[in-house]
Formats: structure tokens, sequence, C-alpha cells
């Protein structure tokens, strides 16, 4: 970079706009151009010329995903606003109140000599961090086909709270969440959704994350997922990261994920579908995939193992859903199959139970709610192999 810094301005019409411009045109500085949205910033910062974007701290749209634009052009962010934290956790570098509109200029100075920085990622209250336990995030994942993924992980996030341990369900599937519908949670409002608009203007906070959940049961809540597949896009990467880390504040965290981990980023497109997938994995402590009983369940299973064992290093339990007599062939025949395509610390089996399912279903409860049955007692032995250690039946959560 030379010596001479070039400013795009986007004061979005503050009475501080005009003493800013005069400050900034002197000198070594020159305004490339005053910009009269984030639009326009966003496309005067695309020309390459620019090393600073200043801009109001209340500017419409400034979020950590126009940050992140502007830094992928190699212009920095220097805001004029009062809230330094909310704007330093979406990728501002520097925040100059307007009492102080003097030091704008240096402010500027500093940013446009610094080296060029990386993407903003989402940051959690260090205070919160260090007083609050944090909770296990465990991924419940599977292969196309509709294995049971969303059974599964509503099973195991009910069993799990029912047993004293709060507990957070998360819906990142991407391609249409279902669990809102499930359990029969009327939200007009896709929890996942508002958590992401939070994320993304820095201000994802306990109280606000609190506000973005529903309530199920005593220490049993849910994040719902995307009202419609085409909203995937709204869920930028490193969100799913930030509503995670403030999950496993609340409690343990069980997330219904999509089920293909392919990461499908093309020319004109900058994020992949299956990035929520991709992000719950990562983020994991322990994946619990789940593949049916069927060949082509278990053929999709084979593909899905392969996946994971490529993927992840955490510790992988498998469960194989709707084992039933009539397929012919044995809980060892399905074990060594599983063997030969990773090294599993558990495989489990739940029987075919389609009455349960779909009472469950149109009553919109978990298996915990219809009392006891074959397919709640498999689930119980799963959740025995998720958590093993913390089982043991403990007294319901009181408000």
């Amino acid at each position: 970079m030379g010596e001479r810094v070039t400013v795009l301005l986007a004061a979005g019409g503050e009475p501080w706009e005009a003493p800013a411009l005069a400050l900034l045109s002197e000198g070594d500085m020159v305004v490339l151009k005053r910009c009269v949205d984030l639009a326009d910033l966003i496309a005067s910062a695309a020309t390459g010329q620019a090393d600073v974007a200043v801009v109001a701290g209340e500017l419409p749209g400034l979020d950590a995903d126009a940050v992140m634009r502007l830094l992928r052009e190699d212009v920095r962010c220097v805001a004029v606003g009062h809230d330094r934290e909310a704007l330093g956790r979406i990728g501002v570098v520097a925040v100059v109140p307007e009492a102080d509109l003097d030091s704008l200029r240096d402010a500027v100075s500093s940013a446009g000599t610094r080296e060029l920085l990386v993407d903003p990622e989402p940051v959690v209250d260090s205070a919160l961090e260090v007083t609050g336990s944090r909770g296990l995030v465990i991924a419940v994942h599977g292969p196309a086909g509709a294995p049971g993924r969303t059974t599964l992980a509503i099973g195991l996030a009910a069993e799990h709270a029912h047993r004293g341990e709060p507990t957070v369900l998360v819906d990142a599937d991407p391609h249409g969440g279902a669990i809102a519908q499930h359990l029969g949670v009327l939200d007009e409002v896709s929890g996942l959704l508002a958590a992401a608009r939070l994320v993304n203007a820095g201000s994802l906070d306990s109280a606000s994350f609190a506000r973005c959940r529903r309530v199920v049961a005593d220490g049993f809540e849910v994040l719902t997922g995307l009202p419609r597949p085409d909203r995937w896009v709204e869920a930028r990467p490193g969100v799913l990261d930030a509503v995670l880390d403030r999950a496993r504040m609340v409690g343990d965290v069980v997330v219904d994920t999509g089920f293909s981990l392919e990461d499908d980023t093309a020319p004109g497109r900058a994020i992949s579908r299956n990035q929520l997938t991709l992000d719950a994995v990562a983020a994991a402590d322990r994946v619990v995939v789940v593949g049916s009983a069927e060949p082509t369940g278990l053929a999709r299973l084979a593909r899905t193992l392969v996946e994971l064992r490529d993927t992840t290093h955490v510790p992988v339990t498998v469960v194989v859903n709707r084992m039933r007599d009539s397929l012919g062939w044995s809980r060892r025949d399905i074990l060594g199959m599983v063997e030969g395509y990773i090294r599993a610390s558990g495989v489990l089996f739940l029987p075919e139970d389609r009455a349960i399912t779909d009472k469950a279903l149109v009553a919109g409860k978990s298996l915990v709610e219809l009392g006891d049955s074959p397919l709640r007692k498999a689930v119980t032995e799963v959740h025995q192999a998720v958590w093993p250690g913390r089982s043991a039946q403990k007294p319901p959560i009181s408000r």
C-alpha cells in the first residue's frame, strides 16, 4: 500500500458528514466518493481503488456480512458511532465517537496502513464463556432417504432433558427443517434465522438468544429451523458456530443436520448449501449417524460413513433404524458392514415401530411424552451410549 490513503465515505446523512469530509480531504488522504448507502459503498469498494471505508455506525444494513465483503476487496472499515463492542464484533477496525471526531483522521490513517485483515468471525462474550459451563454438542447426521434423523434427534434431546439435563435442540437442516412440525411448535419466525440476523449485527447475547428459542418442556428448548429450503442463503459461514457457542452456555446441544457433507460451492456462489451441516459436524463433540436397515438405506449409510471418516475425528455412534427380522439379515451382519467402513464408538439398533412414530407426529409430541415403548427403550440405549455416565435418572428440572 502506498503512502496516500484513499477513503470511501458512507455517513448515511449524519450531521458529522461535512466536518468528516473536511478532515479526510487533507494531506495524504483523499475521499474517492461519498456513497449514498451500503449498496453504493460495496459497489464502489469493488473497483479496487479504496483503502478504508468510513461509515456511520447506524448505517442501514451494516453487519458482519457487509464488513466481510469490504474486506474481500482489501477495504478496512472505520465507524463513527457509540456501540464499540457491537461494531467490533462484526469486524470494524476502529470506532470513533462522534464527540471525538478529531481523532477520525488518525483512526483512518492507522487502518489504512494495516496488513490485510481476515474475515470477521462471530465471538462470544468472554465473561459468559469463563463463568458458565459449556455443554456438549451432539450432531445427528444421516444420508438421504429419511432414515430418521429428526425423530432420533428429538428423541435424544427429549430423553436428555427428561433426565434433568438442560438441553437445546437446534434444527440446522439446510434443506428445510421439520422439528417445529414434529413437535407442534407454531413459530412465525424461524429461531435459527432470527439468531443469524443477531450474529450478523454483532448483538447475539444471552438475552437475545433466549428470545430466539421456544420452550417445549422443562429444561427442553428448541431453536426452530428454516421455514423454506430457499432460505439457506441467509445463514452465512460462521453463523452456526456462534449460535452453538451460545447454546453450549445453556446446556447440552443436539443438532439435527442435513443429509449431505458435500462442499458444493461453485462459480457465482460463494457458499455451500450444505454449510450448516458441515459446520454442525465440525463443531460437534460427538456425532450420531443414523441410517435405515433396508438395502438402499445401508448402501447410503456406507457412503456416509466413508465421508464422516474423512471429515471428523470425534467419536461416532452409528444407529441403524427400522431394524426388523423380515429383512433377512442379523445385527451381526450389519455390525460387520459398519466396522468395514469406520471405527465406531458404538453400533445400536432401533426397531421398526411405525405406530408410535405416527402417533408422536400426529400429536406433536416426543417419544418421552408418549410413555414406554420399544422404540423409546432403544432410544434410551442410544442416549446411554452418547452420554455415558450421565444417563442415571435425575429429578426433572423445575422452573
